[in-house]
């Protein structure tokens, strides 16, 4: 197998794949010009961020059986292109976990005793001893905003520092939390009680702007903030105020909201913020790690072994996959229904198919099931691939039946999610077009795209006329709407609203205030 590195990779990594009898060509300054053009003569491509995997470069690649991406994002990889000619995409997930928990404790240390500032300032041939006086870490409580990976790991190093641990992740059990000496709270009695915190959460919808004025406000006096995730989770402007105000004592920052950040970025002058160039995963051992991984990959595929890390489609046949392809988009749209109306809270997922759907390999459609609820969590980093690995990392239970009795329609799903409380929704498919036709005890029918809001009201007189009325004051289309009744007159039902643009949280709290109606919920599908 012949393979092009076209972003600097570990020499470990080279010599092991050549060791392996792979004939490996290093052009690491190779332009997206050159690349197009020699890349016909390859096998397999690795790359790490700054060479651009786009579809020209794909389509001239008529070798291509392999795209390694030496790191953990693929957004310089065209996926979609890759899937579709059949191209496996690899990635090194966890290869920077260490070096990435590393450095937050090395931020937390720099705040808490004044390092860099320190360090400056005899540098400058001053000598301070009493403008630097720390805080020990023996006995704080640090807040980690995230425990997955890098956040578990954060979690172990600082149990040996002797620190009380609390933990925000409505997506990890207790059990996990425990194991790592760890207490899961809500968010805001983390805020409340922290001493530090420290955020490793992905940037998604639900996390752009976690942290802001109000969160602030919550926090101790005093309190230390590291961000070593990705920048717009802590809202730049409003952590510069509170630090002004004295409420945060110092701040560490690895991300930024652009960057590089702006020269004339305030935070960058205060004496008090310690910042580096999102360096997280910048360490000899990770990029070893990362690109040891990646050549690992390439070698099983090389001998007709699976691969682990995959992060794009598994290939099925032409027709096969037309066929799939709008029961796809249904399982997505079920998914994320049911983890929006389930606020997130989760452990089982079953999925039942019936009829015709059930003689095909479905392993595309409960993927995109899983993605459709773990996009809810992690934004859309979550792909067809991944999704299944990252629900079993989580310990979440995956359960898949099938049947060929069905009554009605060709073929129908069934999807049930949920933790105690579960939800249930049913859909199928006409030709390309996925309509579901159960939430619950429900009986709708309808297209999943566009903006809905599903609720739950009393049946009587006046509800539904209510809520045309504020969303009329708030100029908000509704477009369609749907009741789903069930038993006849009166009892709780069930309506969706199919609205031109999104409401705000201001209007869905305005609408659960409203005399008959019991909850509402938002999602985009």
């Amino acid at each position: 197998m012949k393979v092009l590195v076209a972003d600097p990779i570990s020499e470990e990594a080279i010599d092991l794949m050549r060791k392996e009898g792979l004939e490996v060509d290093v052009k690491t300054d190779i332009s997206h010009e050159e690349l197009v053009k020699i890349i016909p003569e390859y096998d397999a491509l690795i790359v790490r961020s700054r060479t651009k995997v786009t579809k020209e470069v794909i389509e001239a690649g008529k070798m291509l059986k392999i795209i390694g991406r030496a790191g953990v994002g693929v957004d310089n990889i065209d996926l979609k292109t890759a899937t579709e000619k059949g191209i496996i995409v690899v990635n090194a997930p966890g290869g920077n976990t260490i070096s990435a928990a590393e450095l937050t404790l090395g931020l937390m240390f720099a705040i808490a005793r004044k390092i860099p500032q320190a360090d400056r300032s005899v540098k400058e041939g001053r000598w301070e001893r009493k403008k630097f006086m720390g805080v020990e870490l023996r006995g704080k409580t640090i807040g980690i905003i995230g425990l997955g990976r890098i956040g578990y790991e954060v979690a172990k190093r600082v149990r040996a520092l002797e620190m009380n641990i609390l933990a925000y992740d409505p997506y990890v059990s207790e059990e996990r939390a425990k194991s790592v000496g760890a207490k899961l709270v809500s968010l805001e009695e983390l805020l409340r009680n922290s001493d530090i915190i420290t955020i490793h959460v992905p940037k998604t919808k639900e996390t752009e702007n976690l942290i802001s004025e109000k969160e602030f406000e919550m926090m101790k006096d005093g309190v230390f903030i590291i961000n070593a995730a990705r920048g717009g989770i802590v809202n730049e402007k409003a952590l510069y105020e509170a630090i002004v105000k004295g409420k945060v004592a110092g701040a560490a920052l690895d991300v930024y909201e652009k960057e590089p950040p702006d020269p004339d970025n305030p935070l960058l002058k205060l004496d008090n913020v310690v910042t580096t160039p999102h360096i997280g995963a910048s360490t000899k051992e990770a990029q070893l790690s990362v690109g040891m991984i990646i050549a690992e990959e390439f070698i099983n595929f090389a001998k007709g072994l699976p691969v682990k890390n995959a992060v794009n489609l598994p290939r099925v046949g032409p027709e096969e996959y037309q066929f799939l392809l709008p029961f796809m988009e249904l399982a997505e749209k079920m998914g994320k229904i049911a983890v929006a109306r389930l606020k997130g809270q989760f452990k089982l997922v079953r999925i039942t198919y019936r009829g015709a759907i059930a003689k095909k390999n479905t392993e595309l459609v409960t993927r995109a099931l899983l993605k459709g609820i773990l996009s809810y969590i992690l934004g859309e980093s979550v792909n067809l691939v991944s999704a299944l690995p990252i629900a079993r990392d989580r310990g979440i239970v995956i359960e898949e039946a099938k049947t060929e009795d069905v009554e009605h329609y060709e073929s129908l799903v069934e999807v049930t999610v949920g933790d105690g409380k579960e939800i249930y929704l049913a859909g199928t498919c006409f030709g390309d077009e996925p309509r579901i036709l159960m939430i619950d005890k429900y009986k709708v029918d309808f297209v999943p795209r566009g903006h809905y809001i599903i609720s739950l009201h009393e049946d009587k007189p006046g509800v539904i006329g209510r809520v045309g009325t504020l969303f009329g004051q708030h100029n908000i289309n509704i477009a369609g709407m749907i009741v789903g009744r069930y038993g006849g007159r009166g009892g709780i039902q069930l309506m969706l609203l199919l609205v031109d643009d999104p409401p705000s949280d201001d209007v869905l709290r305005k609408m659960v205030e409203l005399d008959g109606i019991l909850d509402a919920t938002y999602v985009y599908l």
